[in-house]
């Protein structure tokens, strides 16, 4: 009886617990932790910049027609004008900018699987994390266009020389804070750093752009 109880608590400091989840379902990572920021960059970049591009842009060029002429037909169809053709010129910049991305990094995709022998295995997953040129090109038209109707929207109400030109300021420092502070949102930086950067960024591209102008300006060249 001894031996046979000794044998039994032998037995038993030797088990081996074994997990078992709740119906035999793994338990499923957070959904942050599915979130992928290198992917996300591809077309946040491209709308940040574009945005921001819209908003100075366009602002500094109404400002400068503004330093020269008090006319709000002029400050809108120079707006109008500088929306039209940035847009433009993101989309074909940032198109073939990350088109050339795109077919550097599908050459290197090459390159690996047959250095690899895995020359018949699907590569659709590393596809699907390639640069896409057409949706980085819609983003930056978009974006620049959202961020050129901001100062264009504040100005086309106000008759008033002094004033227009004030509160084209006005919101295009708000909007240049809520798109700063949007990329640093989504792209998890820091808000404060990003919101001030665009922000200063935007205030000199205005002023430089209105004192030069002013200054050609008044010495009527």
């Amino acid at each position: 009886m001894a031996n046979l109880g000794a044998r039994i608590n032998d037995v038993s400091s030797n088990q081996v617990e074994i997990p078992v989840h709740c119906d035999g379902v793994e338990p499923k990572p957070s959904e942050e932790s599915n979130i992928d920021y290198s992917q996300r960059a591809q077309w946040l970049r491209a709308a940040v910049l574009g945005a921001n591009d819209g908003l100075v842009s366009v602002a500094s060029l109404m400002m400068g027609v503004g330093a020269v002429k008090q006319d709000i037909s002029a400050m809108l169809v120079a707006g109008f004008a500088g929306l039209v053709a940035g847009a433009c010129s993101m989309a074909i910049g940032e198109f073939v900018s990350v088109y050339t991305q795109y077919d550097i990094e599908m050459t290197q995709l090459k390159r690996e699987r047959e250095a690899n022998n895995n020359g018949g295995v699907n590569g659709e997953p590393q596809r699907e994390k390639l640069p896409n040129p057409f949706q980085a090109a819609l983003a930056s038209a978009l974006a620049f266009s959202i961020g050129a109707l901001v100062p264009m929207l504040a100005a086309v109400f106000i008759r008033s020389h002094k004033i227009r030109m004030g509160v084209v300021v006005a919101a295009v420092s708000l909007a240049l804070l809520v798109f700063g502070g949007l990329g640093a949102v989504l792209g998890k930086t820091p808000v404060m750093r990003s919101c001030l950067r665009v922000l200063i960024g935007g205030w000199m591209a205005m002023a430089v752009t209105f004192g030069l102008t002013k200054l050609i300006g008044s010495a009527q060249l």
